[in-house]
């Protein structure tokens, strides 16, 4: 018998494709889970993580970009891109979003399986992910991108949701100005530290019993902003 060797998740909404790599990936080891669109992808990654995401971009719901987008918000599973899209700005795109490796179609499954074995070598190094945070009242969830305070939804705009998973994601440590420029406005963005002020205020609001006197979003003067983490002193 064959030990297993990783659990993969594939994600194509071609039955063919499915029909054809499904037996190969699990009679080399593989424990295979299967999604026909990014939601689906989504839902199965957030219930049980994988070691490895095998990704079509042409899904019926939405475009395979946007799952990776979507994945790397919370996780750092990696990603190979499946796809009969051959474009070099499409592998730039994909590659850039946080996938890892891209492969046209039609592509044979030792060739598959010597990629996937590629990115598995990374595994120990890259995978922490955690589908949700939580932090006394605070609960985030980011597969969904919902925030709830006291069980209770809390709506953000898009920058105030893009600052709060930043934050989130380096929960304990300091987050520079710099950082969350980068991750709410873009690396090229020409934003002054006020901008980052404005929004910390605003997300304050939102999340703090006592916005004048934050005990979760966290000043560190001169540096940036730090979310209290369940381990702080």
């Amino acid at each position: 018998m064959i030990a297993d060797t990783g659990r993969l998740l594939l994600v194509d909404d071609e039955p063919q494709i499915l029909r054809a790599l499904t037996p190969a990936l699990t009679a080399a080891g593989y424990t295979v889970e299967t999604a026909a669109t990014g939601e689906e992808a989504l839902t199965c990654m957030a219930g049980e993580p994988c070691d490895v995401v095998i990704l079509d971009l042409g899904l019926p719901d939405m475009d395979g970009k946007d799952v990776i987008q979507r994945i790397r918000e919370w996780s750092e599973a990696p990603i190979i891109v499946l796809s009969a899209r051959d474009l070099e700005t499409e592998k730039i795109a994909a590659l850039d979003l946080g996938a890892d490796d891209f492969v046209n179609k039609p592509v044979g499954v030792g060739e598959l399986l010597a990629r996937v074995r590629a990115t598995l070598r990374g595994r120990e190094r890259r995978f922490s992910s955690q589908p949700s945070f939580h932090f006394g009242d605070l609960k985030i969830s980011f597969p969904t991108r919902r925030v709830e305070v006291l069980g209770e939804e809390v709506r953000l705009t898009p920058r105030e949701y893009d600052l709060l998973r930043t934050l989130a994601r380096h929960a304990g440590r300091v987050v520079t100005h710099r950082q969350v420029i980068t991750a709410v406005w873009g690396p090229a963005a020409n934003v002054d530290a006020q901008f980052v002020r404005v929004l910390v205020a605003q997300l304050r609001q939102k999340l703090e019993a006592e916005p004048s006197s934050p005990k979760i979003v966290l000043t560190e003067p001169g540096v940036g902003y730090r979310l209290k983490a369940d381990d702080d002193a």
